[in-house]
């Protein structure tokens, strides 16, 4: 089976290893070559475009950045849609609109193509270590048959419901995070000046109630200013602003999200970042 990989940055590089190790003859493309050069010397079989990619591919995976990004990779003159065989899967793992998904479904029904969407969480250390949490929307034959591949990048495979249950699950996934991000950065500004030692408090906390994804792995950056981006503050940006449009689609108002977003978007020159750089805004106005 060929497996097509579209977006080999940060996270989808090391998706694509993982499923090259599996033994798929993975194809690779993305729009700077130079990020899959190390990929390539370990048996990555790269295609110049979108369209040599899919009339080659059984499979074909994304993991682009943003909704626009996806929108242009599955429709218009070298779309997707316009030149895979019938029959093709067609899986986003990008985190994008739930809309989205659902156009892309509903042009794949008229040509014979199998379309899931599956966004992924668990960062790039996740991405790495093929341990991400992959939630997935889609016709559930559809799902049986491609669990094994996403098995191969990650350790929580769900099947969350019908075409776009993904990308909602995702939302909710970053709604949950947003909360959590905050407190930590909140937590660390307050024992900073409340004169603590701050590695020590959250050795302390992690072992309670308290812990979380964002304390154990992300706390320890913001006190050390390491912001390197394990997943792009921009990106987070980009997926709250979807949670908040369709949470209003909804009739509901998520003010924690809402504040969270606000204070991320206020800084500009951290967008490279990682989200663990939210702890600026504190320092900034606390």
């Amino acid at each position: 089976m060929n497996i097509g990989f579209i977006g080999l940055g940060v996270m989808g590089s090391s998706m694509a290893r993982n499923l090259m190790k599996h033994g798929y003859h993975v194809l690779g493309y993305t729009r700077t070559k130079s990020k899959a050069e190390a990929l390539i010397k370990d048996g990555l079989d790269y295609q110049e475009n979108r369209v040599s990619l899919a009339k080659k591919s059984d499979v074909i995976i994304t993991m682009v950045g943003y909704p626009s990004d996806v929108e242009e990779t599955y429709f218009g003159e070298s779309g997707l849609i316009n030149h895979v065989k019938e029959g093709t899967y067609l899986i986003d793992m990008t985190t994008s609109s739930p809309m989205l998904a659902q156009k892309i479904y509903d042009e794949g029904q008229k040509k014979g193509l199998h379309v899931l969407d599956a966004p992924v969480s668990g960062g790039d250390s996740g991405a790495k270590a093929g341990t991400l949490a992959i939630m997935v929307g889609g016709d559930e034959a559809d799902f049986e048959s491609m669990k094994d591949i996403l098995s191969c990048m990650g350790n929580s495979v769900i099947y969350e419901g019908t075409i776009g249950s993904g990308q909602h699950t995702k939302m909710a996934n970053q709604i949950a995070i947003a909360g959590a991000l905050s407190g930590v950065a909140e937590a660390i500004r307050y024992a900073q000046e409340a004169g603590l030692d701050v590695e020590k408090m959250l050795d302390t906390i992690s072992g309670g109630a308290a812990s979380s994804w964002q304390l154990v792995n992300l706390g320890p950056k913001m006190i050390h200013k390491d912001y390197a981006p394990g997943f792009y503050m921009k990106h987070f940006i980009k997926d709250m602003k979807i949670a908040d449009e369709e949470a209003k689609e909804r009739g509901l108002t998520l003010d924690i999200l809402e504040t969270v977003l606000s204070h991320s978007s206020s800084l500009k020159e951290h967008e490279d970042d990682g989200t663990q750089s939210i702890i600026e805004y504190y320092k900034e106005n606390s």
